[in-house]
């Protein structure tokens, strides 16, 4: 049997720390409703005490959705704590994501603080939002860059305390995957109590190893993994949900799965894109453009003789219409004679050597060449028409 993987979406808290990225309320229900559809468990609402805004968000979105966690994010503040409880009032599954920093480098710059202090407020926090009769998750922040020993006493403490989740975040995404796997191991052999808690993962993409990371951490025992659509998120960005998602599926015997409904991924892809007005970059995996385009005549070629050549995801598996022959001068005679047979035309021998010929400076001259220039190179050619 295989274990479940919880995926915990922050695109709505998280991604949404992206300058200029600001959603209405209205537009973020849009978005919960279809992160509740897709399939994910818990959705990050926002940050209740932060603003008006957010807290109206928190609130609507719990109204709106039925079938997914809501939760809303908090610092180890009485405040905090408060406001959270209020806003998820409605949610029929709520949960306070509370915590505090767990690196020497927060504690001392961040908090002026001492270790104990912060094992203390900590487990403080914990104990009073369990008391609003909410899940509770417990955040370790810089937990990617604290000390292993006080962290492992730190998880311990709040799982005593009742926390359900700790998130053992690497904020900065300072770690390495193979040293971060190492982290969260440290973990399950050192923390007496860990298996009275989730471990969660959550990474940012600094060094652009959010993915890894995660990966690393669900792969030595962590069971939930905190994503963003698109991999959006506050500097260089999140680990994105749907590649840790499309690993887990196309990865099967690594004996993980999750609740997502891959074909609606790159649908949500362009919602959040488009909402947020932040294109997605067009190599970016899963789901930007070129993800399933082949431009290479090596490639084209490999792929038009079998797809599993040079795909390992089927582009219907998350919801894109179907792969593409995209012709530049880097193609070859195999990728040109499909497109134009596509269009109705056949061509062999000493007459598709010609038509390529020409292809090729039509190639050179516009960089893409579409079924329009094609039409065109071929009615241009008389000895070629009609075939």
């Amino acid at each position: 049997m295989k274990d479940k993987i919880q995926i915990f979406d922050t695109t709505l808290r998280d991604g949404e720390q992206v300058p200029g990225c600001q959603l209405s309320t209205e537009e973020k229900v849009i978005i919960a409703r279809e992160l509740e559809e897709l399939g994910v468990d818990v959705i990050e609402a926002g940050f209740p005490i932060s603003s008006p805004g957010d807290f109206l968000s928190v609130v609507e979105i719990s109204k709106a959705v039925k079938n997914v966690t809501v939760c809303g994010l908090t610092r180890a503040k009485k405040e905090d704590i408060d406001v959270a409880a209020e806003a998820l009032h409605h949610a029929k599954r709520g949960r306070i994501h509370t915590g505090i920093g767990a690196s020497d480098v927060h504690i001392k710059h961040k908090f002026r603080s001492n270790r104990e202090q912060v094992l203390e407020q900590g487990v403080w926090a914990v104990e009073y939002a369990k008391s609003k009769g909410y899940e509770v998750e417990f955040y370790a922040e810089d937990a990617g860059r604290a000390d292993l020993e006080f962290l492992a006493k730190l998880t311990q403490a709040v799982i005593a305390a009742g926390a359900d989740v700790v998130n053992i975040p690497d904020t900065t995404g300072y770690c390495l995957p193979h040293l971060y796997g190492k982290r969260i191991q440290y973990l399950f052999e050192n923390v007496k109590n860990i298996d009275k808690a989730v471990i969660s993962v959550h990474c940012h993409n600094d060094l652009g190893l959010a993915t890894a990371n995660t990966m690393a951490g669900l792969l030595n025992g962590a069971r939930q993994a905190e994503v963003t659509m698109n991999g959006i998120g506050e500097r260089a960005g999140n680990t994105s949900l749907e590649e840790v998602a499309m690993i887990i599926k196309t990865h099967g015997d690594i004996g993980l799965t999750t609740n997502i409904k891959s074909e609606r991924i790159y649908g949500l892809s362009q919602l959040v894109s488009s909402m947020m007005r932040m294109p997605v970059q067009a190599n970016k995996a899963i789901v930007g453009k070129n993800a399933f385009a082949h431009s290479s005549g090596i490639h084209q070629d490999g792929f038009l003789k079998h797809s599993e050549n040079y795909e390992i995801i089927n582009p219907a598996d998350v919801g894109v219409g179907s792969s593409s022959i995209v012709l530049t001068a880097r193609s070859g005679r195999a990728a040109l004679k499909h497109r134009v047979e596509l269009l109705g035309y056949h061509f062999e021998g000493e007459e598709l050597n010609s038509l390529y010929e020409n292809f090729l400076l039509v190639a050179d001259e516009k960089k893409m060449v579409n079924d329009a220039d094609l039409k065109i190179l071929i009615t241009s050619l008389p000895v070629l028409i009609n075939k």
